[in-house]
């Protein structure tokens, strides 16, 4: 069995991003000129890419496949459009399983309002689907409907519509014979929203901070369904830039929606955790000769017995270590690098961008090699670094990083990804790059069991 929460199980076209980016905050930047950078910020802006649309097919502009769209319901046969019309556009699904003949496919979709509409099927299966008309699915419950076929020997793709008319937002799904496959689809927004949700008082570190909560497009559609959950450090870079420094904000939303839609990136809520004042002691996992630091343990708490509880405990999480990230740059990157290490338990899932790997004499490698007789590992770890600037992004040391991983048996491609961006420096802009595809090795497109 295939469960799809909403999102396609392949990797399709990719969808530029407006990415406009975060300058950095100010001890990042000393601690990065003492590393030889003196580019700790960068307001360049990245090419501006289509902002995320409200609407499936008939929207102009839609990326949906060609072979499911249409202009306000032109790929139905005859009627209006009405609902009282459905039942001459509709073909019935009932004499498409014949006993014995081999394993049934089933197509089964899962949405709130199966009780009160018309679901339909419409794809590319060669006498039993088209996208010209729809086929009624069989109403299971008051939110499951399913069509089930026999004979099925070709992979073929479909999409659900509500009354014959809507069609579901994202890409097409796929199915292969003999498969039986969930989704969990939307039909209303096509973007999620974000806020500043609530503060933190934290125990383990005596200060106060802010927490900043993007809830993907189907949040509030299925009311029943739960998702992976992204945690981000310095989450006052991340969306709005009244709050950002320098005004310039890392745009997560947009790259979340944009991967979204595109069925490159599982819909997953995203939490930014504040920086504060204390950020260089809270992000170093050690005290280094120079900076001071080494609350990291103390901050990996806080993450573990303060947040993730808070976050669980007021949305609707996938509460496991394999569907929890973890990701930062910089020193964000150090620490959670060092998560990796520490909380694996936790966060299964780890992101690294630019880490300060030199911090310490790059203790973070030998704190990586400790993995090797440490019960529980990350599921999967993304790295990079860019090689330009005056630092050349401590492209050097965090090689080493990278190669400690690989001594632990990740590979690339598959639970391990090193990436050399050449030409980037450490700075902003190319973090928010690189954020897209980062999330997208790391929670999606994926297979949900």
């Amino acid at each position: 069995m295939v469960l799809l929460w909403g999102c396609e199980a392949r990797t399709a076209p990719g969808v530029s991003v407006d990415a406009r980016v975060d300058a950095g905050a100010l001890d990042r930047a000393m601690l990065e000129v003492s590393a030889g950078d003196a580019t700790a910020g960068d307001a360049e802006g990245l090419d501006a890419g289509p902002s995320a649309r409200d609407g499936g097919v008939g929207d102009a502009g839609s990326d949906l496949d060609a072979r499911a769209t249409g202009d306000s319901g032109d790929g139905r046969d005859g009627g209006d459009g009405a609902a009282a019309d459905l039942g001459s556009n509709l073909r019935d699904a009932a004499g498409d399983v014949t006993p014995d003949a081999g394993p049934v496919t089933v197509l089964r979709v899962h949405h709130p309002s199966v009780a009160g509409r018309s679901f339909s099927l419409r794809g590319d299966l060669s006498g039993r689907l088209s996208w010209e008309r729809g086929v009624s699915f069989q109403r299971l419950d008051t939110s499951t409907a399913e069509w089930r076929a026999t004979g099925v020997s070709q992979t073929f793709e479909w999409k659900p519509l509500v009354d014959d008319q809507q069609w579901s937002r994202g890409q097409n799904y796929r199915a292969e014979p003999g498969q039986t496959v969930d989704v969990w689809p939307y039909f209303g927004e096509s973007i999620g929203r974000w806020s500043r949700r609530f503060t933190l008082t934290s125990a383990e570190l005596g200060n106060t901070r802010g927490v900043w909560v993007y809830l993907p497009p189907s949040y509030d559609e299925q009311p029943t369904r739960r998702y992976p959950v992204i945690y981000l450090h310095d989450g006052q870079n991340l969306f709005d830039p009244a709050a950002a420094f320098g005004g310039q904000t890392w745009q997560v939303h947009d790259a979340m929606n944009a991967g979204i839609e595109a069925a490159t990136l599982c819909e997953a809520i995203v939490v930014g955790v504040e920086n504060t004042s204390a950020r260089i002691d809270e992000y170093t996992p050690t005290r280094d000769a120079q900076y001071g630091g080494g609350r990291g343990e103390a901050y990996l708490r806080f993450l573990r017995e303060t947040v993730v509880p808070r976050v669980d405990a007021e949305f609707r999480t996938r509460a496991d270590r394999a569907n929890r990230a973890l990701m930062g740059s910089s020193l964000g990157g150090l620490i959670s690098a060092y998560a990796g290490v520490r909380a694996a338990d936790v966060f299964g899932l780890i992101g690294i961008l630019s880490p300060s790997s030199w911090w310490d004499g790059g203790v973070i490698v030998s704190e990586v090699a400790s993995l090797a007789t440490r019960p529980v590992r990350p599921l999967r770890v993304y790295i990079d670094s860019g090689d330009s600037g005056p630092s050349q992004d401590d492209v050097v040391n965090t090689r080493a990083h990278a190669d400690a991983w690989r001594r632990l048996g990740y590979r690339e491609g598959v639970d391990f990804r090193y990436l050399v961006a050449q030409g980037a420096t450490h700075t902003e802009a190319a973090w928010a790059a690189r954020l897209r595809p980062a999330l997208e090795f790391l929670v999606g497109p994926r297979r949900n069991d």
